[in-house]
């Protein structure tokens, strides 16, 4: 009978002893990954932080909260928004940011996710709205750097390093959009011009430096005669080419430039010319 008594007795103790390991042993031990952090309070006052791997508590005194110290990301909701220039577009962005600091970010900022997710939301919104459309459209790295330093900033003293943020999408209205295509095409069309005036120009330049050079060798005008007779018979073509030698029309040239005598002027009313009246005069 007594035999039976204490292996009761030694069946309760060990049963005991396991529940309360069971319950105890939870609390005394944590393990924490390479990435997380514990910051450990006493009895409700900051004691330390601990990790990573294998940590020692006091049950039911020291509590513990978990800190991922991963670069993690915040997706800043579409935000509609007015540019300085009176443009009403929709944006929206994505945050990436750290813990680099565990107290900090646990002592001074409740629950630091969702308050670096609103700082990020307000940022864009005062960020956007100081800048023209086009200067978001065509300087979006520097709206994005802009919109980082406020952040990083305001963030700093709640141990939160924020890595970058980028705008994503920027939606315009549509009649916004086609009056951009109209000033594109409008765009496109001034520079056609402009480089076919160029061209001109810069043809117009070269014709009068072989104008020139011609001038100085005559010789070089009948060569270009004869080449561009050989380039018109290539093609097919049915005109019929005479060629003249260059002296021949320097001789037309030479009479073009004698002195022709004028006909003397005859009065229509009395049939007489001018030399008559000076005689009966």
């Amino acid at each position: 009978m007594e035999n039976g008594n204490e292996l009761v007795n030694s069946i309760t103790w060990i049963i005991t002893i396991a529940v309360l390991a069971a319950i105890l042993l939870p609390q005394m031990f944590k393990i924490l990954r390479e990435y997380e952090r514990a910051v450990v309070f006493r009895l409700g006052k900051y004691k330390s932080t601990k990790g990573p791997g294998l940590i020692v508590l006091i049950p039911f005194i020291d509590k513990i909260e978990r800190v991922d110290l991963r670069v993690l990301t915040i997706n800043v909701d579409k935000q509609e928004v007015i540019t300085k220039d009176n443009v009403t577009v929709n944006v929206d962005a994505i945050t990436f940011f750290r813990v680099i600091d565990a107290e900090e970010a646990v002592i001074q900022v409740e629950r630091y996710i969702h308050a670096t997710s609103m700082l990020a939301q307000t940022t864009l919104r005062s960020i956007v709205g100081q800048v023209e459309l086009d200067e978001l459209l065509a300087n979006r790295d520097k709206v994005n750097k802009n919109i980082q330093e406020i952040i990083d900033r305001q963030t700093d003293p709640w141990g939160i390093k924020v890595v970058s943020v980028e705008v994503r999408d920027v939606v315009l209205p549509e009649n916004m959009k086609r009056a951009m295509a109209r000033q594109a095409e409008t765009e496109r069309d001034r520079r056609a011009k402009v480089i076919n005036a160029q061209g001109e120009y810069q043809a117009a330049e070269r014709l009068v430096d072989a104008a020139k050079m011609m001038e100085k060798a005559p010789m070089a005008l009948q060569l270009r005669f004869l080449q561009t007779m050989n380039e018109v018979a290539e093609e097919n073509s049915t005109f019929a080419l005479l060629p003249l030698p260059m002296e021949f029309m320097e001789s037309f040239k030479g009479i073009s430039n004698m002195n022709i005598p004028q006909a003397p002027n005859i009065d229509p009313d009395n049939g007489n010319s001018d030399d008559n009246d000076q005689e009966n005069t």
